[in-house]
């Protein structure tokens, strides 16, 4: 009769593995700047995707985002006076003009919003 509590572990560990699709971010972790183009477009915010791997975003309102591999490759680039005054959300860095127009805090607000949900 110990087979079944041998077993209850096991059925355990497999549900232990199961989870729902919407647990986490939807954002594609393989392309994080398509993901935050997309997100961007889902907010009527203009940019353009550039640079030589395609790992930045340019707003038609000026700001420019840089994507790296991971968070501290970002904040390596800031130490390396690469990204001096840009803002380091996650993988990016999210480089603005020193002043701004209340319409434009507002679009980078949904800019801010958009990366800290990749």
């Amino acid at each position: 009769m110990k087979r079944p509590v041998l077993a209850l572990p096991l059925v355990l560990l497999a549900v232990g593995g199961c989870g729902s699709s919407d647990a986490g971010g939807s954002a594609d972790k393989s392309d994080l700047p398509g993901s935050a183009l997309a997100c961007l477009e889902d907010n009527n915010i203009a940019a353009q995707r550039r640079g030589e791997n395609g790992d930045e975003l340019v707003l038609d309102s000026g700001p420019k985002i840089k994507f790296f591999l991971t968070a501290d490759e970002a904040i390596a680039e800031q130490f390396r006076g690469r990204g001096e005054g840009a803002e380091q959300i996650g993988t990016a860095l999210l480089f603005v003009d020193p002043e701004t127009s209340d319409e434009q805090d507002d679009v980078l607000h949904d800019v801010e919003v958009c990366l800290s949900e990749l």
